[in-house]
């Protein structure tokens, strides 16, 4: 799903003009944003949280030479999915698991 097709999905649901669901998707994602900036961790009960983790640096190689490459401390997001969420999707098993768009198939 592409962030274009969760405004629509929410505009659906929620009987809201596409603007109006785009704003609200729009902040959710901003606000969830600024707060992993600051360094905060986001938790949504049954769905799962997200988390900063910290990397120290190291060297690395470059693929093509072969020479080492030092690579910088970073901070990068992580997700940790909820029971809830790993129950709903592993309780969907049985659908089969496709590695494209069927939609156009047809």
């Amino acid at each position: 799903m592409t962030k274009s097709e969760l405004i629509e999905a929410i505009a659906a649901r929620g009987e809201l003009t596409k603007a109006r669901a785009e704003l609200v998707v729009s902040c959710i994602f901003d606000t969830m944003v600024e707060a992993m900036q600051r360094g905060e961790g986001i938790e949504i009960r049954g769905f799962g949280s997200f988390s900063i983790r910290p990397y120290k640096p190291y060297s690395g190689r470059n693929p093509r030479t072969g020479q080492p490459v030092p690579v910088a401390a970073k901070r990068l997001p992580f997700f940790k999915v909820g029971k809830e969420l790993r129950e709903l999707v592993d309780g969907s098993r049985d659908r089969a698991i496709s590695g494209g768009d069927d939609e156009d198939d047809g």
